[in-house]
């Protein structure tokens, strides 16, 4: 068998009320000399990671996709060049990863988590975003039991408002989204004012790229830390988990480099002690899917990013749907991936563009971090 063809499907990912205008998912398809056919997600910075796909497509073409590993590493070392490999380069990989493990389960009439040691459990543990009472009382009635609210400003009395609501019995988590502009200091004082309400996590509390200042929240709050969305490969959570910064491992589903590099983190993460949580909060459902694959054969496994009805293109450019009972989403038992792309209806939303601006009225750096502070830490 070998790879004749690598396609890409680029579309808008937006709400329909105008909201996350900017956001795209990338899907990719292999195509093999037998018919057969492997189908992948890559995020990251969905127009340049496709730009990045089409540049590596002729090292794949006439290869054997079921060494998987000898292509990752034709793939990285092809882009060496380029300087180290960022979310682009990573991105590319992972969609092209992932649809080669497809690929290679359907091939062998198996599912991938069988392919990646078997499977532990049958059911993945999910938590969707909830950003009032309301909206947690909602989904708690729906059966989910764990629920992430998101943000900097006024978090604390979201926190408070929605624990009342639901009570002891739902877990709950945080994330800071890691803005540049939030300091040290009070990433400290924000996860302090955290504490009595026992998060399953705090995520993100500080931008990525500052590892010495994550490392002083986690000494500092009494708080399991969550970070590694933003990061590519293991290398770039690698000292995260080796100085044991982290209780919980967040590599993004689309763009870590493939489910051969998530495999790998989870076991330097299994080491540590620490539990693997993937990102998804901007991912398409084809990610979802290789992300219940690979959560269901890992030991360290804590839970999965699920966007409950986030926007209706989810519903539509895929087929089966997962099903969902319980707060937790079934693991698949088909071939491969167990999912397939609806072309016709991805041709219906075409990107819009791919960046999104800060708000023109706000300074978009670090006065923000001082504007109004009493208020925003203390509400």
């Amino acid at each position: 068998m070998k790879i004749t063809e690598v396609k890409t499907y680029l579309m808008h990912a937006g709400r329909p009320d105008g909201s996350w205008q900017k956001r795209n998912w990338l899907f990719v398809k292999i195509v093999t000399d037998e018919g057969l056919y492997g189908v992948g997600e890559a995020s990251g910075w969905p127009r340049v990671v496709q730009t990045a796909i089409q540049d590596l497509t002729p090292l794949l073409i006439g290869e054997d996709p079921f060494h998987i590993e000898k292509l990752w590493q034709k793939l990285y070392l092809a882009m060496m060049g380029h300087g180290m490999t960022g979310i682009v380069g990573s991105g590319a990989l992972t969609g092209i990863d992932m649809a080669l493990w497809d690929l290679k389960g359907k091939a062998l009439n198996t599912p991938v988590w069988n392919l990646l040691g078997g499977k532990i459990r049958d059911h993945i543990w999910a938590y969707p975003h909830a950003h009032n009472a309301e909206r947690a009382l909602e989904l708690v009635e729906r059966g989910f039991t764990a629920l992430k609210i998101g943000g900097v400003k006024g978090v604390v009395g979201k926190v408070e408002a929605i624990r009342r609501a639901v009570g002891l019995d739902i877990d709950l988590m945080v994330d800071a989204h890691g803005p540049p502009w939030l300091t040290t200091r009070d990433a400290i004082r924000l996860g302090k004012a955290l504490e009595d309400y026992d998060l399953l996590f705090y995520e993100d509390p500080v931008a990525p790229e500052h590892v010495e200042s994550l490392a002083r929240v986690a000494a500092s709050v009494e708080l399991p830390i969550a970070a590694g969305e933003r990061h590519a490969a293991i290398y770039g959570v690698r000292e995260l988990i080796e100085r044991e910064i982290i209780d919980v491992v967040q590599p993004d589903t689309g763009r870590a480099g493939g489910l051969l590099q998530m495999k790998k983190i989870a076991a330097l993460a299994e080491a540590h002690a620490i539990t693997v949580a993937p990102h998804s909060g901007s991912l398409g459902p084809v990610a979802a899917y290789a992300c219940l694959h690979l959560l269901a054969s890992l030991p360290n496994t804590l839970i999965m990013e699920h966007l409950e009805d986030d926007v209706p293109q989810r519903y539509e450019v895929v087929t089966p749907l997962p099903v969902i009972e319980a707060g937790h989403i079934l693991v698949p038992d088909a071939p491969g991936l167990g999912v397939d792309l609806v072309e016709e209806a991805i041709a219906k939303y075409p990107s819009r563009g791919n960046v999104s601006p800060p708000d023109p009225n706000e300074e978009p750096v670090y006065i923000l971090a001082r504007t109004g502070r009493a208020r925003w830490i203390q509400e």
